[in-house]
C-alpha cells in the first residue's frame, strides 16, 4: 500500500509497522525532493538498515510512504490512518510526528531518533537509562553539540566575532546553548528565529547581511533540511561562512558541518525495531546516544569564499569535499 499525504517538509515522518510475525510493513520518511518511489524503497532498506537484518520487501515486510511537504496540520491525519491500518511499531524522527503517532498508537511500541528534541524534557520517557512505557530510541544531545560547533567556528575564524544563529521553534532547546557558548567566547550573537513555514531564506539572509553577521550557525531544524542547497547558495552569495549539524549540508555546499552520523543512528534504531518485533519490551531498551560524530569541510566553498581552513581543523576532518 502507498500513502501520498502531504504533511510537512524534509525529514518528518517515519514508522515501522507489523501486521503479523511474517509481514512487517515499513512506512518511511517523507519525499520532499520528488525522488522516485524506487529510490525511497532503496532508502528504506539501506539507510534504516532494515535490509541487513534479514527483512525482504514483499516477503516479510512492506513499504508505505508519506509525501511530506508544507502541510504540518496533516500529520495527525496520517497518524490516524496508520492506526486504522493496525500499525504495531512506530518509528519517528520529529517530535511533531512522535506526538501524533503517540496519540494514534498510544499502546503500541514506538522507536524514535531524537535528533532535534529531548525526549526526557518533552516528557515522553522517564529517563535515558530507564525510558519506561512503550517508547525508546536514539537521542542526540543538541545543546552540547552546539557548544562544540561554535568552538570550531571560533577556532576557524579567530578574527570574526559577529555570529548569527538561524533557528526556529523546533530547535528551541538548543538556542540557549548557543547563547552561552557565544558569551563564553566573547562573540556578539545575532539571533534570527524563523516562524510560519515555509520559510523565506532569501529575506533571512538579507537580514543577516544587513546586521553585519560574519558567520552563521544553522541549528538542526527538520524544516531546514529540504532547503539545504538553497541555504548554502544564499550564504555564499552573502559571503558568509556556515556551520551545520549534518554532512548533507556540507555536501550541498555548506562550509562546515559537525554532528552525529545519522546513518548509524538510524541503523541502531532499526536494531531496536527488530528486537521489539522479536519480543523485547521498549522499557527494557535504554535510550542510546550516538558516539560517531562527523566533521566535514567543503574546501570548494572555502575557496569560493576566499577563506583558508586552519591545517589543525583539516587534520581532524572526517570528510573533506574538494
Amino acid at each position: 500500500m502507498t500513502a501520498n499525504l502531504p504533511i510537512s517538509s524534509s525529514v518528518i515522518a517515519n514508522s515501522i509497522t507489523c501486521l503479523h510475525p511474517a509481514m512487517m510493513p515499513f512506512l518511511v520518511q517523507s519525499n520532499p525532493n520528488g525522488e522516485s518511489t524506487t529510490n525511497h524503497r532503496f532508502h528504506a532498506c539501506q539507510f534504516h538498515g532494515i535490509g541487513r537484518l534479514g527483512y525482504i520487501e514483499g516477503q516479510n515486510f512492506a513499504v508505505e510512504f508519506i509525501n511530506a511537504k508544507d502541510h504540518v496540520e496533516r500529520i495527525d491525519e496520517a497518524a490516524r490512518n496508520l492506526s486504522r491500518r493496525k500499525v504495531d511499531i512506530g518509528l519517528a524522527d520529529s517530535h511533531l510526528t512522535l506526538k501524533s503517532i503517540m496519540a494514534a498508537m498510544s499502546m503500541s511500541p514506538i522507536v524514535f531518533v531524537a535528533s532535534n528534541f529531548d525526549p526526557v524534557s518533552l516528557g515522553v520517557v522517564a529517563s535515558i537509562a530507564r525510558p519506561g512505557g512503550n517508547l525508546t530510541g536514539i537521542y542526540v544531545r543538541r545543546p552540547e553539540l552546539v557548544e562544540k560547533q561554535i568552538g570550531m567556528l571560533a577556532e576557524t575564524f579567530p578574527g570574526k566575532t559577529r555570529l548569527a544563529v538561524l533557528w526556529d521553534g523546533l530547535v528551541a532547546e538548543s538556542f540557549p546553548a548557543a547563547e552561552r557558548a557565544a558569551a563564553a567566547l566573547h562573540m556578539e550573537l545575532q539571533a534570527l528565529k524563523l516562524e510560519n513555514p515555509p520559510y523565506d531564506f532569501v529575506v533571512a539572509f538579507r537580514d543577516l547581511a544587513r546586521r553585519g553577521a560574519q558567520m552563521v550557525l544553522i541549528l538542526h531544524s527538520p524544516l531546514f533540511t529540504e532547503d539545504r542547497s538553497h541555504i548554502a547558495v544564499l550564504a555564499l552569495q552573502h559571503g558568509l561562512p556556515t556551520m551545520f549539524a549534518s554532512k548533507a549540508y556540507a555536501d550541498a555546499g555548506g562550509l562546515l558541518s559537525y554532528g552525529p552520523d545519522l546513518n548509524v543512528a538510524f541503523r541502531r534504531a532499526a536494531d531496536y525495531v527488530d528486537r521489539i518485533a522479536k519480543g523485547t519490551k521498549p522499557a527494557d531498551l535504554p535510550i542510546e546516544q550516538p558516539i560517531n560524530f562527523v566533521l566535514a569541510i567543503n574546501l570548494k566553498t572555502a575557496k569560493a569564499l576566499g577563506l583558508t581552513v586552519p591545517p589543525t581543523l583539516l587534520a581532524r576532518a572526517d570528510e573533506v569535499i574538494e
